[in-house]
C-alpha cells in the first residue's frame, strides 16, 4: 500500500467529524462517476453470505445506496426505501452498502477492522429495519471513495454496470422513484438527480436520535464542525409532537422567522433613534 493510499484511508476513517467533511458532502468532484459512466469495480460480501460484485450484477437494474447507522439522512431514507423495495423489488435489485460512520461517537465509534464494520452493518440493518440486501464495503471504503464518499447517495446501475442516474441524498424519494421508473422504461433517463436543501432539513430531525445512539461526542463534533446544523438539531429535538421528518424544516422555518423578527425590531429601533 502506498503512502498516499494509507493517508487517504486514515482521512476516510475519521474519528472526529470535520467541517471539510461536511463541505465535501455538498458537491461531487468532476472525477466522480456520473450517469453514462461505469460503476467502479467492486466485489463485496453481503450479510447473508452472498457476493455483490460489479461483474455479476444479475439481470435486473440495481439501486445501490450508501449509508450508516449514524447518518441522519440514512435514517430518514430507510422507511421510504423499504416502501420502494416493496413496489419495485421484483424488478430492481436493492442493495445498501455499509460505509464509514457519518457521526461516530463513544457508543458507535468508527470501525477499525472489517469484522467491526460488518457488525455495524448488521446493527444498521436491524435498527433501521432494512428489508433488502446489505453489503459491506472494505475497511478503507474503496468503493465508497471511488464514487465520491457522500454519506447517503444512491446510484441506479444497469446490469452491464452503466450508471443510469445518481441521487445526492437517498431520502429524496421523488428523485429515487423517478430514477427507478426511468431505468424500467424503454429509454434510460441517464441524468443527475436530487435536491439539496429539503433532504438535508428532513434529515435534521433525525439528528437527536443519531446522537442518542452514537453518544454525546457525536453532537459535540457537530457543534465544532457545523454550529448552524447543531442549532437546528437542538431545535428539532423540541418538536416531539411532529413527525420526525417534519421537525427539521419546521425548526428552520421557526428560527428564520425569529431572526427576521429580531432584525425588524433592530431596524425599527434604529429608525426611531434616527428621528429623535
Amino acid at each position: 500500500m502506498t503512502a498516499q493510499t494509507e493517508h487517504g484511508s486514515s482521512e476516510y476513517r475519521f474519528d472526529d467529524l470535520r467541517t471539510r467533511d461536511i463541505v465535501a458532502d455538498m458537491h461531487y468532484r468532476s472525477t466522480d462517476p456520473a450517469p453514462g459512466d461505469r460503476i467502479p469495480s467492486f466485489d463485496l460480501a453481503t450479510l447473508s453470505g452472498a457476493r455483490f460484485a460489479s461483474d455479476d450484477l444479475g439481470d435486473r437494474p440495481v439501486l445501490l445506496v450508501f449509508g450508516s447507522q449514524t447518518c441522519p439522512v440514512t435514517r430518514s431514507a430507510l422507511p421510504p426505501l423499504n416502501e420502494l423495495h416493496t413496489h419495485y423489488g421484483d424488478r430492481v435489485r436493492f442493495v445498501l452498502v455499509q460505509t464509514r460512520e457519518a457521526h461516530p461517537g463513544e457508543l458507535l465509534p468508527q470501525p477499525r477492522t472489517y469484522a467491526e464494520k460488518s457488525a455495524h452493518a448488521a446493527s444498521m440493518r436491524d435498527d433501521l429495519h432494512v428489508t433488502f440486501e446489505v453489503a459491506v464495503d472494505d475497511i478503507d471504503g474503496t468503493l465508497h471513495r471511488a464514487v465520491g464518499p457522500k454519506p447517503n447517495s444512491a446510484y441506479l446501475v444497469r446490469p452491464d454496470g452503466t450508471i443510469d442516474a445518481r441521487v445526492h441524498w437517498a431520502n429524496d424519494t421523488a428523485a429515487v422513484r423517478a430514477s427507478l421508473d426511468g431505468a424500467l422504461g424503454t429509454h434510460s433517463v441517464r441524468s443527475r438527480r436530487g435536491r439539496m436543501i429539503v433532504p438535508l432539513l428532513t434529515a435534521v430531525g433525525h439528528l437527536p436520535d443519531v446522537v442518542r445512539r452514537a453518544g454525546g461526542k457525536a453532537e459535540r463534533d457537530v457543534w465544532k464542525a457545523a454550529p448552524p446544523l447543531a442549532v437546528l438539531g437542538r431545535a428539532s429535538g423540541l418538536l416531539r409532537g411532529l413527525a420526525t421528518d417534519r421537525r427539521g424544516p419546521t425548526a428552520a422555518l421557526g428560527l428564520t422567522m425569529l431572526a427576521l423578527a429580531a432584525l425588524a425590531s433592530v431596524l425599527a429601533l434604529a429608525g426611531g433613534a434616527a428621528t429623535t
